[in-house]
């Protein structure tokens, strides 16, 4: 098969692709982080979304998205950020291929556009991690779990506000090893290995 993933610089999902023989290319407009440079393009994906592509997993920014941001939503939609970011993730969505997949964190889409076709965690596909993970698809099927384990740790905190809050450790980890804002939302945004794994084997 002949597939697109979509705003990936990791290539995560593109390499699992790749070993089970699918001509399979990641795209971004930030270079790959992968070490397979021959397997990504460097540019808008709207370049290059019409060139027959048999399927697409794509990955849409959730920066102006995900309800984790909510408290920045009033300014978002002041300066017309949420909207490109919604016409964005729509454009994908509506896009010439008859078989797409868009992840997500949990957000406005669910409102927005529809509610995702599932819901997905890491610890259902052998990572100890939990990120609730939304998937929207067209002409393919739910992802089965593959290996439940853990949820995994989480770090404990009191918020500026004397509330006592958690948050998954890997996420701590992230936030932790992220020098810049552009490093944490990379971070934040990884594709766990398992589920690049059964996206790979049970969508082709």
């Amino acid at each position: 098969m002949k597939i697109l993933v979509a705003c990936e610089e990791s290539q995560a999902v593109t390499k699992e692709l790749r070993i089970l023989g699918h001509e399979a290319y990641s795209c971004d407009l930030l270079p790959c982080s992968g070490d397979k440079p021959e397997w990504h393009l460097q540019q808008d994906v709207f370049e290059v979304i019409n060139q027959g592509w048999d399927m697409m997993i794509a990955f849409p920014p959730c920066t102006d998205l995900a309800v984790s941001g909510a408290r920045h939503f009033e300014r978002k939609r002041a300066d017309g950020s949420q909207q490109r970011s919604i016409k964005f993730f729509m454009d994908l969505a509506n896009a010439p291929i008859e078989k797409i997949a868009l992840e997500n964190p949990i957000g406005i889409m669910s409102t927005e556009w529809r509610k995702p076709n599932q819901i997905i965690q890491p610890w259902q596909f052998g990572d100890k991690a939990q990120k609730s993970t939304c998937l929207w698809l067209k002409g393919l099927p739910k992802l089965k779990p593959t290996n439940i384990v853990e949820k995994g740790e989480f770090f404990e905190f009191t918020s500026k506000k004397g509330e006592k809050k958690r948050m998954p450790m890997w996420y701590y980890k992230a936030l932790q090893e992220a020098k810049t804002p552009e490093q944490r939302r990379t971070l934040r945004s990884k594709t766990f290995k398992g589920i690049a794994e059964a996206m790979a084997k049970q969508w082709t």
